[in-house]
């Protein structure tokens, strides 16, 4: 490349779109400790974007997954256009599910943006890595969460069984500031992660970063944990209601099964690299712990829509993606 303008320009965009994650995906974190009243939502917050800054050091293995493992993007311009491309395509999308509340993956609209940008380009998607390491993670994850959240929340119920009301919640509401930080720590570890993956993909096309180098530099991930931690602190109030009330009234024993549900899910997947969804993690186990209490407790209506926003996810980031490129190409002129 002759210049770093470019460059930076496409890691500033990289920040828009962690700050997006930030925001939209704080409720994952936070929303069944606000709604049990285990935290205050403003001591909530700022304890998960410590968390989340703190995680973010600790999710390597993802970053490398997204930065090298999904696509192969050439270098010079047209490698930054797609980074370009797939980042608006994921923050539209995050913006869109944002706006209408519901809680949507910001990591696989990344990947699905990505993908849109690279198929645009005529570049490599790698579709054995996409179907081991997003496709079957993103299909076993919320599984997992739903089952095991059931069977934790069963686990709880029979060991309490003779515990008074009042005690049991008071405990439990003190536990949740534990559970709940480490799902803020989990998020870290995967999202500011992955955004680190891309800021890596595009130094690498732009000439900044030895291609072949997985690494991942500090700086990096510094600004990739401040920038989502900052996002995090702001809020995603929209969010936080369905995940916190809609889908069921949450108690404090339900709140922290929930969370340490998914923190689980989170860092397995973490171990192995696997870019999964905190956003399924946390909706899945709040549906398994409220199925303990009966099927007809869970608000399936809530649960269908927000499934839908799922499965819309890849191709309707893509599509933005897509139509971004072929934007980008035609101003450029590449």
């Amino acid at each position: 490349m002759d210049s770093w303008i470019p460059v930076a320009l496409v890691v500033a965009l990289a920040m828009g779109f962690n700050y997006t994650n930030g925001f939209h995906d704080a409720a994952n974190a936070i929303a069944t400790s606000v709604s049990t009243r285990a935290l205050t939502p403003r001591i909530a917050l700022g304890m998960a974007a410590v968390a989340n800054l703190v995680g973010a050091f600790f999710g390597t293995k993802v970053a490398k997954t997204v930065g090298s493992g999904i696509i192969d993007a050439p270098a010079g311009k047209v490698g930054l256009m797609i980074c370009a491309a797939g980042l608006v395509g994921a923050i539209a999308w995050n913006m869109l599910t944002w706006w209408y509340g519901l809680p949507s993956s910001s990591s696989h609209a990344l990947i699905g943006g990505l993908g849109g940008a690279a198929i645009a380009a005529s570049s490599t998607v790698h579709w054995d890595a996409v179907l081991q390491k997003v496709i079957l993670p993103m299909i076993a994850s919320p599984v997992v969460g739903l089952v095991v959240g059931f069977l934790v929340m069963t686990a709880i119920l029979w060991i309490f069984r003779k515990g008074h009301p009042g005690k049991v919640n008071r405990g439990f509401r003190y536990a949740q500031t534990v559970s709940a930080a480490a799902m803020a720590f989990g998020h870290g570890m995967q999202d500011a992660a992955k955004t680190a993956g891309v800021v890596v993909l595009a130094l690498t096309v732009g000439g900044f970063h030895s291609n072949g180098d997985d690494s991942i530099p500090l700086w990096v991930l510094v600004m990739s944990a401040v920038v989502i931690s900052a996002g995090t602190y702001a809020g995603g109030w929209r969010i936080m209601r369905t995940l916190g009330r809609r889908i069921i009234h949450l108690d404090p024993p339900q709140g922290f099964a929930a969370e340490t549900t998914a923190a689980a899910v989170l860092y397995a997947a973490t171990a192995t690299g696997a870019p999964i969804s905190t956003t399924h993690a946390i909706t899945s186990a709040i549906m398994g712990v409220g199925s303990t209490k009966s099927v007809k407790a869970v608000r399936w209506g809530v649960a269908k829509n927000i499934v839908g926003a799922w499965v819309l996810t890849f191709p309707g980031a893509g599509i933005v993606a897509v139509g971004m490129f072929l934007l980008l190409k035609l101003i450029i002129g590449v």
